[in-house]
């Protein structure tokens, strides 16, 4: 029973670890390439966007160590 238990765990700290690293992608390196490279004109300003892409960077990290807590709870 506890095989199943910890693969499911695992599973679930997977994807919430996948979801912190999309929202880091599409929410901070995105944009400030964009910005960098002069991809594409942004109708924000410059320290919005870093704003923006900072915070989304720090809510990628909390989220990244909620996975890590679900891990915690994988059984012996």
């Amino acid at each position: 029973m506890h095989l199943v238990h910890n693969e499911r765990t695992k599973l679930t700290a997977a994807w919430i670890n996948t979801l912190a690293t999309a929202l880091v992608a599409a929410g901070f390196f995105a944009p400030v390439a964009a910005l960098v490279y002069g991809i594409s004109p942004l109708p924000l300003s410059a320290r919005t966007m870093v704003a923006l892409a900072l915070g989304c960077l720090g809510l990628g990290a909390g989220i990244h160590v909620v996975g890590r807590t679900v891990l915690g709870r994988l059984r012996e």
